[in-house]
């Protein structure tokens, strides 16, 4: 008898992030390094605001797309560090951020359609286009170690297009690279999509995290217009210490504001009501504030892997225009899983596989580090990381 389950669902493993936590989470006075994750708890004010709703009932059902003063917020956020006006009936909150990306993949492509994505990139991107049914296609950013940045071809990315290919995902400031999109480069693809009439997914959820001193790194908003098929993906967790709240929120064209009532509705029926008060309250001159803090800290902490790489003659990174992840390369190294599973058991130190971020056989020199931590806690997990290097 023929089974009912979906081949490709049965065939699903567990990233090298998970494996890896799984495997380190229980080693005594560990340093972890590898989640994507300050180790600054939420702030208090934002607890306290979804502590006083909890206390005040709200507990009920709500509308499924966000309360309308956090989808205003949120608009305004936008605003403010962008530069571009958002209508509100653009905004929508489902749920954590990967539900945002589950939404906009929803509204884009069917079973047997591919995405295009430029790659090194978070796993969870490209496993939630499998479990879809659809293929991803990843595309490899090139090392460019003369200019000290990655590097996207623009040509090599849209020749992986073809007439089945509904969108590209974009993430920039990129995970695990820090890679940033310039203004033209936005322009360019933006140009290429309308003409094959392909979406774009936008993934800006380290936005704000940039270290050219701007308000926010370069965004798609800025060049398309409202009815263009874009979807910008953002989300609470990383600028304001908001992980294990699963609160973020997607832009979508005006186009599809009756429909994302039916899609927040069937997904999800909306983030917890009182979650989102806590939510609101990220989005005040307080989180602000916070938001700048926390920006701060993780300068300091690229700071502290730059200096220290300067001493290594195995060990180098290109440095990362945005979000919190040092992507080292490391010389000689040839499986990631199995050296940071020695860092884990036999140095103390998460740090997570180049492997897991992708297909291509060059990720394997690499390993993954998260540096919005406190500056002396990470210093010494880069000289564990060191001594287990000198071991290979």
């Amino acid at each position: 008898m023929s089974s009912p389950l979906r081949p490709d669902i049965l065939a699903l493993q567990p990233s090298g992030l998970a494996r890896i936590f799984e495997l380190g989470r229980g080693v005594p006075g560990l340093i972890p390094l590898w989640l994507g994750e300050t180790d600054l708890v939420t702030p208090k004010f934002i607890r306290d605001a979804a502590i006083a709703a909890l206390e005040d009932g709200k507990t009920f059902y709500i509308n499924a797309r966000g309360l309308p003063a956090l989808r205003q917020a949120i608009a305004d956020l936008h605003a403010r560090t962008t530069g571009v006006p958002v209508d509100v009936a653009r905004v929508t909150v489902p749920g954590a951020a990967m539900l945002s990306v589950v939404s906009a993949l929803q509204c884009v492509a069917n079973t047997g359609d591919n995405i295009v994505i430029p790659a090194p990139i978070w796993p969870n991107i490209f496993n939630a286009a499998r479990v879809m049914g659809i293929e991803p296609r990843l595309v490899r950013l090139e090392e460019d170690w003369q200019a000290g940045r990655w590097q996207l071809d623009l040509d090599k990315l849209f020749a992986a297009c073809d007439a089945r290919t509904r969108a590209l995902f974009i993430a920039s400031p990129g995970n695990p690279t820090g890679w940033t999109l310039t203004r033209d480069e936005q322009k360019a693809i933006l140009d290429f999509a309308r003409a094959r009439g392909i979406a774009i997914i936008a993934d800006e959820v380290y936005g704000t995290l940039t270290y050219d001193g701007s308000q926010h790194a370069p965004s798609f908003l800025a060049v398309a217009d409202p009815d263009d098929a874009l979807f910008v993906i953002a989300g609470f967790s990383k600028p304001f210490a908001m992980t294990g709240w699963r609160m973020g929120w997607l832009l979508h064209p005006r186009s599809l504001e009756n429909a994302f009532e039916v899609s927040a509705q069937t997904n999800n029926t909306g983030a917890p009501n009182f979650l989102q008060y806590g939510a609101l309250a990220a989005l005040s001159p307080q989180g602000d504030a916070f938001r700048a803090d926390l920006l701060a800290r993780c300068a300091k902490g690229r700071a502290v892997v730059d200096d220290f790489l300067k001493t290594q003659n195995r060990i180098r990174w290109l440095k990362p225009d945005g979000a919190f992840y040092g992507f080292l390369k490391i010389e000689g190294l040839t499986d990631s899983m199995a050296f940071a599973e020695n860092l884990a058991l036999s140095h103390a130190v998460g740090v997570s596989p180049g492997q897991a971020f992708g297909t291509d056989p060059r990720d394997e020199s690499y390993v993954r580090i998260c540096f919005a931590r406190d500056a002396a806690n990470l210093a010494e997990g880069l000289q564990r990381i060191a001594a287990g290097v000198a071991a290979l």
